[in-house]
C-alpha cells in the first residue's frame, strides 16, 4: 500500500495511560495556576522598573510564556481538556494577546498514543467480547488524537479492512471538570482580561466537545456524507460498520490516501492539482448552501488523496465528521447576503447580513461597519470576476485563473483587521461563525497547498442569485 496512511512510527513514546479522572486532573491544573501566580507577581513588579518599548516586549515574552506552559500541560492530560485549548485558540484571536493564539493554535492532534492495555477495557465494554473476537485489531494504533485513536482491524469473517476509532476512557466524563478548570487557568494565567465575561465561550467550548465526544451522532453524520457522495466519482467516504459501532467506539472502512501535502500529490500536474482544488471548493460551497450541514474541521488528516495510476480520475477521501455543524437557513441567507454585497461592493448589502446574524448590533457606528466592509471585500478576493482590477494584476494567470499558490492574501487581511476591527463594538463571533470560518481558512489552506489555479467566480454565483 506504499506510503499510504501508514501509521506514523517516528513517535513510538507511547503513554501507559491519560489522567482521567477529576480530582488528579484538577490537582495538575491547580499546581499550574498556583504557580503562574507567582510568575505573574515577579513579572508585574519586573515591569514596574521597565518603560515603553521594553515593557511591550517583556508582556508579550510573558504572554508567551504563560501560554506554552498551558499548552504543555493540556498536550500532556490529552482527553477534553486539550481539544477544549485547541478550540480556544480560534475564539482566542478575538480576547487573547496574539502571541498566546499562536502558541495554543500549535495544539494539534498529532499526539502520543496511549497504550493497549488502556483502551481494550473501553472496547470490551462498548461491544462485548463475542463480538470484538469477530476482528483481528492491530494493537499499534494508525492515528493518535486528544479525545480517541484508531487501530486498523480485519473483518474476520469477510476479510475487509476498518479502522476501529476507540474514544479514552473518561474523556466524556470529564467534560464539566475540564472547562470549569481550564475558564479557572484563561484568567489565573493572565492571558483574558479580568473584565471580560467569557461564560459564554466556555458554554460553547462545553456544548462542542460534548458533541465531539458522542460517535453515535458522527456514525449518522458520516452515514449522511457517505450517502450524499456516493454519486460523485471524486469523493469516497467510508462506509459504517454498525454491528461494530457504539456510543464510544465507531468503526468504518479502511481508506487510505495520501496528504495533500506529500511530495506524491504536490508532483501531480498543475491541472491534477486543479481538479482536486475545484473538488474541495465545491464540496464545501455545496455542504454550505445546499445541506447546510458542513463538516467543521479542516485538518488535512481528515482530508487524504487518492491519487489514480492512471491520472484519469484523483479522488479525495473524507474522514472524521465529528465536527459537522449544521447551519439554519436564514443564517445561510443571511451570510451568502455579506458575500454578495463583498462582491458588489454594496455596503448596505453587507451591513444587513452582520446585522442579521449577530456579529454587530443596530448601535454599532458607521465607521466601524465601513471598516468590517473593507475587510469582507479583500476576503471575498479569490471568486471574484477575472482581472477584477481590486486584485493584484500578478496574482492571475494569463487566462484569469486566480494563483493560489502565491497569494499573500492572508497577510493581507491579518493588517486589515487589526488595523479596522479592533473596537468594542465588534463582539465575539457566535460559534457558527467561528467554525464556519474555520473550514473556510482550510478549503484557502488546502488551494494554497496544492498551489492551485482556479477561476472561483462561476462557483457561487447560483447561490448569490437566490433572494
Amino acid at each position: 500500500m506504499a506510503k499510504q496512511d501508514k501509521p506514523d512510527n517516528s513517535n513510538d513514546n507511547t503513554l501507559d495511560r491519560i489522567k482521567t479522572g477529576a480530582l488528579e486532573r484538577n490537582v495538575a491544573l491547580t499546581r499550574m495556576g498556583v504557580g503562574a501566580g507567582a510568575k505573574i507577581a515577579g513579572h508585574t513588579v519586573r515591569n514596574f522598573f521597565r518603560r515603553g518599548e521594553s515593557r511591550d516586549e517583556a508582556n508579550r515574552n510573558f504572554y508567551k510564556a504563560q501560554a506554552k506552559e498551558l499548552a504543555d500541560e493540556l498536550g500532556r492530560l490529552k482527553g477534553s481538556v486539550m481539544k477544549a485549548g485547541q478550540m480556544l485558540s480560534l475564539y482566542g484571536q478575538y480576547f487573547l494577546p496574539k502571541e498566546a493564539v499562536e502558541v495554543l493554535a500549535t495544539l494539534q492532534d498529532n499526539t502520543p498514543a496511549v497504550s493497549w492495555s488502556f483502551v481494550e477495557p473501553q472496547l470490551l465494554d462498548a461491544l462485548g467480547e463475542q463480538t470484538i473476537a469477530k476482528l483481528d485489531i492491530q494493537r499499534k494504533p494508525i492515528a493518535a488524537a486528544s479525545l480517541g485513536q484508531a487501530h486498523v482491524a480485519t473483518i474476520k469473517a469477510t476479510g475487509e479492512q476498518v479502522v476501529v476509532k476507540i474514544q479514552y476512557p473518561g474523556v466524556a466524563s470529564a467534560i464539566e471538570s475540564d472547562i470549569r478548570t481550564l475558564s479557572r487557568l484563561v484568567y489565573a494565567t493572565r492571558l483574558a482580561p479580568k473584565a471580560l465575561d467569557l461564560s459564554h465561550v466556555f458554554s460553547e467550548l462545553r456544548d462542542m466537545l460534548a458533541r465531539e465526544c458522542d460517535y453515535i451522532q458522527e456514525r449518522e453524520f458520516t452515514e449522511t456524507f457517505h450517502a450524499r457522495l456516493s454519486g460523485d466519482s471524486r469523493f469516497i467516504v467510508p462506509k459504517v460498520y454498525p454491528q461494530f459501532c457504539a456510543q464510544r467506539v465507531l468503526t468504518t472502512h479502511y481508506e487510505p490516501g495520501y496528504s495533500v501535502s506529500s511530495k506524491e500529490v504536490q508532483a501531480l500536474s498543475q491541472s491534477r492539482r486543479n481538479a482536486l482544488a475545484k473538488a474541495f471548493a465545491e464540496l464545501f460551497v455545496t455542504e454550505f448552501f445546499e445541506w447546510n450541514l458542513v463538516q467543521t474541521d479542516p485538518h488535512f488528516g481528515n482530508y487524504r488523496v487518492r491519487i489514480d495510476p492512471l491520472g484519469e480520475n484523483d479522488q479525495i477521501v473524507a474522514l472524521d465528521f465529528g465536527a459537522t455543524r449544521s447551519f439554519s437557513p436564514s443564517f445561510v441567507q443571511s451570510y451568502a447576503r455579506i458575500v454578495k454585497g463583498s462582491l458588489n461592493a454594496n455596503r448596505r448589502e453587507i451591513a444587513q447580513g452582520v446585522l442579521e446574524i449577530g456579529l454587530m448590533s443596530e448601535d454599532t457606528p458607521q465607521w466601524i461597519l465601513e471598516g468590517f466592509g473593507d475587510l469582507t471585500e479583500l476576503i471575498v478576493e479569490p471568486f471574484r470576476k477575472p482581472f477584477d482590477p481590486r486584485v493584484p494584476e500578478h496574482l492571475y494567470t494569463p487566462g484569469g485563473a486566480y494563483c493560489f499558490g502565491i497569494t499573500d492574501l492572508p497577510a493581507r487581511v491579518g493588517q486589515t483587521a487589526a488595523l479596522k476591527m479592533m473596537s468594542k463594538h465588534f463582539k465575539i463571533p457566535p460559534q457558527e461563525i467561528i467554525f464556519l470560518h474555520r473550514r473556510i481558512g482550510g478549503v484557502l489552506v488546502t488551494l494554497r497547498t496544492l498551489r492551485a489555479e482556479l477561476r472561483l467566480h462561476e462557483l457561487l454565483t447560483p447561490y448569490l442569485a437566490r433572494d
